[in-house]
């Protein structure tokens, strides 16, 4: 990804305002995030923070792979979801757990063998790549492993203060209960249990899966009714003048019942549309790419944001914004939702739907401007609209 040569050390400093900064300082930062150094001159008031990157959050190592988190404790605004960074090496397990909440999954990179058993003991199990989905309803058990390729990917769950290192594990659970009841339980012996775990195993490695059949279990009760997978890639986007949008929301991935998304791919020079959304908040993923976003929060404040790959944003329910691509590379990144709907509201599908002489009268323009808006929704725009 090639960026726009930086001439000089920026300073915070705007047509006659401001001043140089000769402090300490961290020009690295303030070079990834000339908005915030130097705010456009729309930018007005206090807005509280809505940007947080993968690469500040704690990394948690372990045998085989790692993994990271942005909740509500990295990123305050964000009360509705959460989201986890992991990456497994080939092989590797994310061992057998569950969750209070429910678990939306996007493959980042590589492959991996997800399984699952519902409350029916109906089962699931399957083989994602980059671009596929997954989701798990809050308390269905599951497990992660890894293909030959190894497999990072990106966890969404519906609540914001939700962390990994409080999960439901089977081996932390089995460790925590007596041997004479598992015995009991299981029906095994002392003897057969003498190499249980200790204590949890959460990320541990083991050996790359066979092929897909050769793993599959017939279980008597069938197969889960809502398949937990969605491949989202081969799903065909809807085209606009500046890029792409794919969504998938319950009318298209029945199983994911509480969240909702789209991958928007923005062309150089385009924007996502000026829009809000009706009924959630949105949290963001930024893939690729670098640009910035531009929020409008009510009663004149507003506030700008730079985004680049693995930085996550937040924006709370109905706050106006959009999205532009500042690179000569595509911006690509998730919108996510805790509803089962995708839902947003086009401020141009709203003014070209009125009585033109409205909007003309209220921001001053000329009726025939007004007129010639497309009254269809384009998410995804650019000058050539």
């Amino acid at each position: 990804m090639k960026e726009p040569k930086q001439q000089r050390i920026p300073h915070p400093q705007r047509n006659g305002q401001g001043g140089t900064d000769t402090g300490p300082r961290n020009i690295e930062l303030d070079l990834q995030n000339p908005d915030m150094l130097t705010p456009p001159e729309t930018d007005h008031g206090t807005v509280p923070n809505m940007k947080f990157s993968f690469s500040m959050a704690h990394t948690r190592l372990e045998e085989g792979g790692w993994t990271r988190e942005i909740t509500q404790r990295e990123l305050p605004i964000a009360t509705t979801l959460a989201g986890v960074d992991m990456k497994l090496n080939p092989g590797a397990y994310r061992e057998l757990h569950w969750h209070k909440e429910a678990e939306w999954a996007y493959v980042l990179e590589g492959s991996c063998r997800i399984g699952a058993v519902d409350q029916e003991g109906r089962n699931f199990l399957d083989d994602v790549r980059k671009g596929d989905l997954w989701f798990f309803p809050k308390g269905i058990p599951h497990y992660i492993q890894a293909l030959e390729e190894g497999v990072e990917f990106l966890l969404v769950f519906d609540d914001g203060q939700f962390s990994e290192n409080s999960t439901f594990m089977m081996s932390d659970f089995f460790s925590r209960t007596p041997k004479s009841v598992l015995a009991k339980n299981f029906g095994w012996t002392p003897e057969q249990m003498a190499n249980m775990p200790e204590k949890e195993k959460y990320i541990f490695q083991g050996q790359v899966p066979p092929p897909l059949e050769s793993d599959r279990i017939i279980s008597p009760t069938g197969d889960v009714p809502n398949w937990f997978t969605h491949r989202m890639l081969a799903q065909e986007p809807q085209r606009f003048s500046g890029g792409t949008v794919r969504i998938v929301d319950s009318t298209t991935f029945k199983a994911s019942s509480t969240i909702s998304a789209a991958l928007v791919e923005i062309q150089p020079g385009g924007i996502r549309e000026l829009h809000w959304h009706p009924t959630d908040d949105e949290w963001q993923y930024y893939i690729s790419g670098f640009g910035r976003m531009g929020v409008f929060a009510s009663s004149g404040l507003a506030r700008t944001f730079d985004f680049r790959a693995g930085d996550v944003g937040y924006v709370p329910f109905a706050y106006g914004h959009y999205v532009e691509n500042l690179g000569n590379e595509p911006l690509v990144f998730l919108e996510m939702f805790r509803n089962p709907r995708f839902e947003d509201i086009s401020a141009t599908q709203w003014m070209a739907n009125l009585p033109p002489q409205v909007s003309a009268d209220t921001i001053n323009m000329p009726r025939s401007m007004i007129e010639a808006l497309p009254k269809d929704k384009r998410p995804v725009v650019s000058l050539n609209r």
